[in-house]
């Protein structure tokens, strides 16, 4: 059975229903998002162990702090070509 959603006075779901729900069953979001549901949408993200070439990682850091962000963003650009590839 699935939950109400919580609106806040201005119309929008909370953003931590937007969480749980993108969370759950392990569906995947909509590749298309409503304008308000865009800015709420936050993947899930677990805490792993990775072991990298040392001057790969040296090169995400020379960048400063959000080297991890950096290293998920180049992930996810991969992630989104293969899957066009695939079709």
């Amino acid at each position: 059975m699935r939950r109400k959603k919580k609106v806040t006075k201005k119309g929008k779901v909370s953003r931590r229903v937007a969480r749980l729900e993108a969370s759950t069953g392990g569906k995947q979001f909509p590749r298309y998002l409503p304008e308000g549901f865009a800015d709420l949408y936050r993947p899930v993200k677990k805490p792993i162990t990775l072991r990298l070439d040392a001057d790969v990682l040296a090169w995400f850091q020379r960048g400063g702090r959000g080297y991890q962000t950096r290293i998920n963003q180049a992930l996810r650009k991969l992630v989104v070509e293969e899957r066009k590839k695939r079709g």
